[in-house]
């Protein structure tokens, strides 16, 4: 059986001594994590090692002897570290020295407790000692055929990787420590800190608290804000307040004091701190735009223009509508009536957006100011005003697909009445049924009636039906906006970028030195995540929901007249 050592490679200067580290039987490897340079005593060592398997739970123990020939050129040396293997009693006995003026190491085994010592093919591994550490190995997300191989050799790379991260305490002694034992590892100079990270670990504790019992307040007079049954009704309809509730909710998760369990809760509170950060920050800019050289005034001045330029296009429309549009032959006196009620209701709203004029100015400014919550919420604002000021379309969407709906069943129904059969409301099925002769001259009557009312209705429907799914399309584009900007992993694609081996998806070997006789010396390298990888694996979740309908499904309910809410929200129920 091949055996396999991982040496890391910020060992490669260090005095002679002993190699403590991890073996795991399984897969016959052996991973170094220090090593233990003279003069130590034996029992200090046992006595150290057993203190680190008890806070880490990882078995470390002397797996064998280093010998740096550079600084030490006696053959008591070697013979001498042989001898060590008596002492601490490991099988195999795992030897590294320098071989002549090669700048790699040699590598060899004693078995002296076995009865057939034989030799093993050795296969030397360094490693980054550093980057093994800090990186988190992720699971393969493959779904082919070669899935279970490779979540195999998944579960042999975590076993070395999870040996390196569990031994944080082992790498937290350097050379300037007054200890008996002296150490060599990644941080044999000194110990990695950071002062301006110190600092922000100190502040986050009382930011966290004074963060919590804000959070606190809010959320009680949210709770007795909406015991009333019209600002409940808003705060479910309003994507403003759908918003703000989702982002409650992510700073109630970075202001809770549990401490992370594992690294995927981790990075998802670091992705949502992010993401706030730089959705506040967006907001700030967009509000400091808006602010200079009188931007809101000028915003609300074109306004008003434009609502009355909508307006007087919708009344062109209907103009259009009420004579014989493209040559189609209509009903008049019911095109006059649909006509001249739509008209009333563009009239309406032209005398309200008119009314509302003069506090325009001063409701954008106030509105604009919201932007300090977040570029989201000043989106989710805007989705709001665009639905406030065509909600005039959004009538005439209702009526006409209302009226469409009522005569497309109408006729459904008849069509049964013609063939003898009717539904059943009780067992959801068509059901044979026999109708007199009274009966039938009313049906064909009213399905004349219908037939030939339909063509107008129709019309409208459908001219109001495209309006209204352009005003989704605006609404869409912005919430798939919000929702980007929500749920895009921003940290994770941020240390994929600066610190690619943080996240890792494997590992390649990179052949170092391969000669005949001699164990093979191999270079590990960490393989990072593709950013695709990283953002299916980090998305974090939204509280919108898509349409779970099909093109299929959606066509059928645009052609049967049923209302269609594409942007409805989780725990809503549709009509």
């Amino acid at each position: 059986m091949v055996l396999k050592v991982f040496f890391p490679s910020c060992c490669f200067s260090a005095e002679s001594g002993i190699l403590i580290g991890r073996w795991i039987s399984e897969q016959n490897s052996a991973v170094i994590l220090a090593v233990v340079h003279f003069p130590f005593i034996p029992l200090q060592v046992k006595q150290y090692l057993s203190e680190i398997q008890r806070v880490t739970k990882v078995s470390v123990s002397v797996l064998g002897s280093w010998s740096n020939s550079k600084q030490e050129k006696e053959e008591s040396l070697s013979e001498f570290l042989e001898d060590l293997g008596t002492i601490f009693s490991h099988e195999p006995w795992i030897q590294i020295s320098k071989e002549g003026e090669n700048k790699f190491w040699s590598c060899s085994t004693l078995q002296k407790h076995s009865n057939n010592p034989k030799e093993e093919e050795i296969i030397l591994v360094y490693y980054d000692q550093r980057k093994v550490m800090l990186s988190h190995l992720h699971p393969p997300l493959d779904t082919t055929a070669s899935a279970e191989q490779k979540a195999e050799d998944a579960s042999k790379l975590s076993a070395i990787f999870d040996t390196v991260a569990k031994s944080r305490v082992l790498f937290m002694t350097d050379r300037y420590d007054d200890g008996p034992i002296k150490l060599t590892h990644w941080q044999s100079d000194g110990v990695e800190a950071s002062i301006i990270m110190e600092l922000m670990k100190q502040a986050s504790v009382p930011a966290c608290l004074l963060l919590t019992f804000l959070l606190w307040l809010l959320l009680h007079c949210k709770k007795l804000v909406l015991k009333f049954w019209p600002l409940s009704f808003l705060w479910s309809k309003l994507s403003t307040c759908e918003q703000l509730g989702h982002r409650l909710q992510h700073l109630q998760v970075i202001s809770s004091n549990k401490k992370a369990q594992n690294q995927t809760q981790l990075m998802r509170k670091a992705n949502i701190f992010v993401s706030l950060l730089i959705d506040v920050a967006l907001g700030i800019l967009l509000m400091s735009w808006l602010y200079r050289k009188n931007r809101i005034g000028h915003l609300a001045d074109t306004l008003i223009p434009v609502a009355d330029h909508v307006a007087e296009e919708l009344q062109d429309l209907l103009q259009w509508l009420m004579g014989a549009p493209a040559g189609l032959k209509m009903n008049r006196a019911l095109d006059q009536v649909l006509g001249r009620f739509f008209l009333y209701h563009i009239h309406l709203w032209i005398s309200y957006i008119h009314l509302m004029s003069p506090f325009i100015e001063m409701i954008l400014w106030y509105v604009g100011l919201s932007a300090c919550l977040g570029l989201t919420v000043a989106l989710c604002i805007l989705s709001d005003i665009i639905a406030l000021l065509t909600f005039h379309i959004y009538c005439f969407y209702v009526y006409g697909a209302r009226l469409y709906c009522l005569k497309i069943y109408g006729l459904s129904s008849l069509w049964r009445l013609f063939r003898g059969k009717k539904w059943n409301v009780l067992r959801q099925r068509v059901d044979s049924c026999s109708y007199d002769l009274d009966q039938l001259f009313i049906g064909t009557l009213l399905f004349t009636i219908l037939l030939f009312l339909l063509p107008t209705t129709a019309l409208y429907y459908l001219v109001f039906t495209l309006l209204r799914l352009l005003v989704v399309i605006v609404q869409g584009l912005i919430h798939l906006l919000v929702d980007l900007i929500d749920s895009l992993p921003l940290y994770s694609i941020f240390l994929r970028l600066c610190r690619s081996y943080r996240l890792a998806a494997g590992v390649k070997f990179r052949v170092l030195e391969q000669q005949d006789g001699k164990p093979l010396r191999l270079l590990m390298q960490i393989n990072p995540l593709s950013y695709g990888s990283v953002v299916q694996t980090y998305r974090l979740p939204t509280y919108s929901c898509y349409p779970k309908d099909s093109w299929a499904s959606l066509c059928k309910k645009l052609f049967l007249g049923e209302l269609i809410y594409p942007w409805k929200h989780k725990g809503e129920k549709q009509d």
